[in-house]
């Protein structure tokens, strides 16, 4: 009899750990794939529209501040960047519960205590908050720059160290191109101002230098119809949003008098626009004989001599 309830308790036992555990392990398994499987899928889903031209659900309640006057697919592929890289860090903390979950569940199935390992991962968790804190910076500053679009791939931007053209947006780096061809890489969680210069508008300043002697409302009159003559040509015009406007003389110093011309153009197009508007400028001066500050103190020296 006794050794019948043995072999009952064993065959009891061995059927736990042989089939229903097992089982139990499959069943939760098989609900994290599925699960995480769905969820990854809802996420494509509000991250990536059927139609390119359409903007992706996940961006609809979210601020976006694009360009004045960009193109449909400037606009297309800065959307599908930004929710790119949303919808990756969702699915990145979507399988990371998921998995933990998980190592849990089968952990209590065979009958491991997870009090302790739970205690161990707070204080595990609290060691590498101290140790990463520049890591947890960057991504928490990379996860805000998006959620509020400071800046995307294409604009011209001031980072304080670097300015040049954004090429990649990442949670943890931002990399940007200078003038100079240098690929600058900018933590996100080092960036503490951002100087966009491709939302809205912007504006072309021409400064323009006459010498003392030059009779100034007539200079004015001069640049400010070089100008306007110039942003109505064919290759500028497309650029300016407004006429430009003289706002007359701008400063005074002992070599010579400064006109300032302001026009506002497209965002990114101002450096284009000021030096057509310069170069119009300046050969109108040429031409009506306005006198310009370096040749009146050359001609005052040679008198002198």
């Amino acid at each position: 009899m006794t050794s019948e309830l043995i072999a009952f308790e064993l065959t009891d036992t061995w059927r736990d750990w042989l089939v229903q555990r097992p089982i139990q392990i499959a069943i939760y398994v098989a609900l994290a794939v599925v699960l995480r499987f769905a969820l990854h899928k809802l996420i494509d889903r509000a991250t990536r529209p059927r139609d390119p031209s359409q903007k992706p659900t996940m961006l609809r309640p979210l601020t976006e501040r694009m360009p004045r006057g960009a193109k449909d697919a400037a606009m297309s592929e800065r959307r599908a960047q930004r929710a790119r890289t949303i919808g990756s860090v969702l699915k990145s903390t979507v399988s990371i519960v998921i998995l933990v979950w998980v190592v849990l569940q089968i952990l209590s199935v065979l009958g491991v205590n997870v009090a302790p390992f739970i205690a161990s991962a707070g204080i595990i968790g609290v060691a590498l908050g101290f140790g990463a804190q520049n890591l947890v910076r960057d991504f928490l500053s990379g996860i805000f720059m998006l959620l509020e679009d400071q800046y995307g791939v294409g604009d011209v931007v001031d980072l304080g160290e670097a300015v040049g053209t954004v090429e990649t947006v990442g949670l943890r780096v931002t990399t940007i191109r200078d003038i100079n061809g240098t690929l600058w890489y900018c933590r996100n969680g080092e960036i503490l101002r951002v100087g966009n210069m491709s939302q809205g508008y912007a504006v072309a300043v021409v400064d323009l230098p006459i010498a003392h002697s030059a009779n100034v409302h007539h200079a004015c009159e001069v640049a400010l119809r070089a100008v306007l003559d110039a942003a109505e040509n064919d290759k500028v015009a497309p650029d300016v949003l407004e006429a430009p406007e003289l706002l007359g003389v701008n400063s005074v110093t002992a070599q010579s008098v400064t006109i300032r011309v302001t026009a506002k153009t497209k965002p990114g197009k101002q450096w284009a626009v000021q030096r057509d508007l310069t170069r119009a400028a300046l050969t109108a001066f040429e031409r009506d004989d306005v006198d310009e500050p370096f040749v009146n103190l050359f001609t005052a020296n040679r008198q002198s001599v």
